[in-house]
């Protein structure tokens, strides 16, 4: 017999099966979807079994399949398929899509590392007659009679409890062994006095309606902040469980998902597994296999887990679904709601997308009727909505207040008085965004991106937040030499500075990037503000939305309107989202809650709609630029970025691809470019754009996919295509 084996090289021009003979030894083992070890040129390497058959016709000799890597991990028909739906999608290799489903502790290449968790125990040697005799005999009282005593009372105890001279000296004389099991890294039991809220009228139809549904329908459940989404979910998945199914839920950031996680423990024990990008390989491995053994029924993390491999899916949930985190943004560029919809008709069960302010392509497909519409108006419990007030910051600028205004620090003296919280939100990390000399003019950049650095001043370093590029900060200008250098533009690490002279007696913690690199930092910044360790909570984006903290009574936003000024589709989007995301987290409680958004531009549309709490006024002023500009949803986009070392092989290859298209896709379609990418220079390469924009266009799939084949073989010159981009 022979297997088709999809090797390990993530490369296009080797995108194909290769035939491989099975030795005897191994035909009653193999399977489909099994992780192989084969002879590949003058090497031995992995891959994956993707088909069995009994003959071939070859004109060459066919190797033999050198070993099975592991019997356990087993790509089941239903990601076999996913991954072929992924590349056709995607336009990427097979092998990448087979990759991205995998933890990195059983990607495909040669993995030498054991991650298993052994656990020492000490159990007996002998009978239990012989031990008692021995303690008879010695009956002195002393620390082997007492380990001896232990283990005849409980069979099996851990290593680690007892000193190990001890341990030597009864394994010496043969009264005890050690014994290695493996066990699971992370192990969590249910709370068995956990109280569970009663649902209120508007939960307990959404509840009602999708748990009553029993086919593939895509339902969108618009509820505004803090009006008990969660509630929803754990009960929907509650039911999940006790059909017999099993149930995958995705958040955005793991933060997030470390916040949420210790819910589902108490609610679910040892019935949840999490996947997320801060576990360790080993953790990550542990999570895989119990999945894959069948041990947990529920599956919660970011944007890879939608590909674990879980049986018998009975719902998939997808909080905060406006998130852009759910689409990955290197190859394969899936979108994890994509994916969740494939593994929604696979198992024709039901797909929830959530969220208080979801995207406008969401939101139109409900409204259409494409995805059915839920709502959640009223805030769970006994919390309201905040007060929201535009403080314009061209007046303070003039009482030289830059960062903070007089109204909203005025109002943290009086949440400090009052012994309740607050919460700082600045989208930006670092301390300034850029350093010039006055006397030269000379500014910091990257080298290799050729943008300005940003000033990290706990490190006194600078740092390219695209590429990693980094030095340290010199006291004096490094072209002319003078003392005359400038620290331009502001960062959280500058505001929480800043913030702290102002309110000296303030306790003050920031979450960034920076502050959260460690492993488990998430989690203790979360759990130290909600025990009221401090008072303020500063940080970027990532504080923004999913917490829930009952004595945060203000959220103050700074430089509110910043990214209002990106030149994309989706900056007014994205800027409502986060703003009113953000204003969510007050007053979640029966405490009040207010929000002051700072802003050089009060009179911007989208920031009145987050005053007045209004999606609905916003989506349709949005969808009106939409719609006269076609962007989605009104079309469909299609990114490709020419890429090279050298600027005029990037630039001729970029004014071909553009011809070419213009020729070879429908005239419907609309082709913009190409021009310099938004990041032009990136690693040292540049960057070069087209983007389409198309309705109905039955050539363009064929044309990309020709352009893609293309350029495999370029050496200079790299394409990237991005169908659906969610930037450009």
């Amino acid at each position: 017999m022979y297997a088709e084996v999809l090797i390990e090289y993530p490369t296009k021009k080797i995108d194909k099966y290769f035939t491989y003979k099975i030795p005897s030894i191994l035909l009653s083992t193999i399977k489909r979807g099994m992780k192989v070890k084969v002879p590949f040129n003058n090497t031995v390497i992995n891959g994956f079994v993707m088909d069995i058959k009994d003959s071939v016709e070859s004109s060459y000799a066919i190797k033999e399949i050198t070993e099975i890597v592991d019997e356990e991990i087993i790509l089941d028909d239903e990601l076999i398929k996913l991954g072929l739906y992924i590349k056709n999608q995607t336009l990427c290799p097979l092998i990448s899509a087979y990759q991205a489903m995998l933890p990195s502790a059983l990607k495909i290449k040669n993995r030498t590392t054991d991650y298993n968790h052994y656990i020492n125990y000490l159990m007996l040697n002998k009978d239990e007659k012989e031990i008692e005799d021995y303690l008879e005999k010695y009956s002195q009282e002393n620390l082997q009679s007492i380990l001896l005593k232990d283990l005849l009372l409980k069979k099996k105890v851990l290593k680690k409890d007892y000193a190990s001279y001890v341990v030597s000296a009864l394994k010496k004389k043969e009264l005890i062994k050690e014994v290695k099991e493996k066990e699971y890294r992370i192990n969590k039991e249910k709370k068995d006095n956990l109280i569970k809220h009663p649902l209120n009228e508007e939960q307990a139809r959404a509840f009602h309606i999708i748990n009553n549904t029993h086919n593939n329908t895509t339902f969108l459940l618009e509820g505004i902040t803090g009006s008990g989404k969660t509630e929803v979910y754990l009960n929907l998945i509650d039911a999940t469980i006790k059909k017999g199914k099993t149930a995958i839920m995705l958040l955005p950031e793991i933060s997030l998902t470390i916040a949420l996680v210790n819910r589902f423990y108490e609610w679910f024990g040892d019935n949840v597994a999490i996947f997320h990008s801060n576990l360790s390989d080993g953790e990550k491995y542990d999570e895989y296999l119990k999945i894959i053994r069948g041990e947990v029924k529920i599956v919660i993390g970011t944007r890879s887990a939608i590909f674990t491999p879980l049986k018998n899916i009975g719902i998939i949930i997808i909080d905060e679904e406006h998130s852009d985190t759910f689409k990955q943004e290197n190859q394969p560029r899936y979108h994890a709601i994509d994916i969740a919809k494939k593994r929604c008709e696979y198992h024709n069960c039901p797909l929830l997308l959530g969220s208080a302010t979801p995207t406008l392509e969401s939101r139109a497909r409900a409204i259409k009727g494409v995805y059915k519409h839920l709502f959640l108006t009223k805030r769970a419990g006994e919390g309201t909505l905040p007060k929201v007030q535009i403080v314009n910051m061209v007046y303070e600028a003039h009482k030289k207040n830059f960062i903070y205004s007089e109204d909203l620090i005025t109002k943290l003296k009086e949440c400090l008085a009052k012994n309740e919280q607050a919460i700082i939100l600045l989208n930006r990390r670092g301390y300034s965004t850029t350093i010039n000399c006055s006397e030269c003019g000379f500014t910091y950049k990257c080298p290799n991106c050729d943008i300005t650095l940003t000033y990290h001043k706990s490190s006194n370093s600078l740092r390219c937040h695209y590429c990693g590029y980094s030095k340290i900060c010199e006291d004096k200008c490094p072209n002319c030499q003078n003392d005359s250098l400038n620290y331009l533009g502001l960062g959280t690490e500058k505001a929480e500075i800043e913030l702290q002279k102002l309110l000296k007696t303030a306790r003050i913690i920031r979450m960034d990037q920076d502050t959260t690199s460690r492993k488990g930092a998430h989690e203790k910044i979360i759990n130290a503000f909600k025990n009221h360790e401090y008072d303020i909570l500063l940080g970027t984006q990532m504080i923004s939305k999913g917490f829930d903290f009952p004595y945060v009574t203000l959220v103050g936003v700074i430089n509110a309107d910043s990214s209002l000024n990106i030149p994309d589709f989706r900056s007014n989007e994205r800027t409502f989202s986060l703003l009113y995301q953000a204003s969510g987290r007050a007053g979640r409680n029966k405490l009040p809650g207010e929000v002051v958004i700072q802003t050089y531009n009060p009179d911007n549309y989208v920031l009145k709609c987050v005053k007045n709490n209004d999606f609905n006024s916003f989506y349709q002023y949005e969808m009106n630029i939409r719609k006269i500009l076609s962007y989605p949803p009104y079309y469909y986009l299609v990114s490709l970025k020419i890429i090279s070392k050298d600027y005029n092989i990037a630039l001729q290859n970029a004014q071909k691809i553009a011809t070419f298209l213009h020729n070879h896709i429908d005239k419907t379609s609309k082709i913009l470019g190409p021009t310099t990418a938004s990041l032009f220079k990136f690693n040292n390469t540049y960057r070069f754009q087209i983007v389409i924009k198309y309705r109905f266009d039955n050539m363009l799939k064929k044309t990309l996919e020709y352009l893609d084949s293309i350029y495999i073989n370029e050496k200079d010159v790299n394409l990237e295509i991005d169908i659906d981009p969610l930037h450009i």
